[in-house]
């Protein structure tokens, strides 16, 4: 018989999920192979062999985030109504952040970096966003440039969601500003013709 592995998936596993604690709740500098090792209950040689070393574990923390919002929002099913499917993703969104909150602050709190006008990879978050908005420019509901359209989008549910999670909202206040801010912004982003009949319908209410 072998000799039994000790680096095993539940290491790793604990590994992961103390750098993603670390990461979201001290500074970045803080995390060393030592510091996560202990938190973990492991040994500095499960760091290395497991990852190849600190960065290698944050690259692990980094692409599990990018996984598991990538994952939830491709899971949102599409529709008839772009304008629908865009407010379903941003529920989406903001779901997943508020279900992963630790993972979301080390995705968009500096470990991450943005690039906005970086090439989209296939497993992006951002990819769903950017194939609603085309299908909303194709139909005619929204007019603009798919990017632009897709910062804006994604600075308005990233405000929101930071704010929900730093503590800045009641449960209601939340709930009544993130639905009155996207559907805003959203309307802002309408051809002439939607935004009218998107007021004529509020007013109807």
């Amino acid at each position: 018989m072998g000799r039994p592995r000790t680096n095993d998936e539940a290491v790793r596993e604990r590994l992961v999920e103390c750098a993603t604690e670390m990461l979201a709740t001290r500074p970045r500098e803080s995390l060393t192979v030592r510091a996560v090792a202990a938190a973990a209950e492991a040994s500095t040689t499960a760091v290395y062999s497991l990852f190849g070393g600190k960065d290698g574990l944050i690259g692990a923390v980094r692409d599990r985030a990018v996984a598991g919002l990538f994952q939830d929002l491709s899971a949102v099913q599409t529709s008839a109504d772009p304008l629908a499917d865009l407010y379903a993703l941003a529920v989406a969104y903001r779901r997943w952040g508020r279900g992963h909150s630790h993972l979301y602050t080390v995705l968009f709190g500096g470990v991450q970096s943005f690039d906005p006008s970086g090439e989209v990879g296939a497993g992006d978050p951002i990819r769903p966003l950017l194939a609603a908005i085309d299908r909303a420019v194709t139909a005619s509901v929204l007019v603009g440039e798919a990017t632009s359209i897709a910062l804006s989008v994604w600075a308005a549910l990233h405000g929101l969601v930071t704010l929900e999670l730093a503590g800045a909202f009641d449960a209601a206040t939340a709930e009544a500003a993130f639905c009155s801010s996207i559907h805003a912004m959203l309307r802002g982003w309408t051809t002439p013709a939607v935004f009218r009949s998107l007021r004529q319908a509020e007013r109807a209410h």
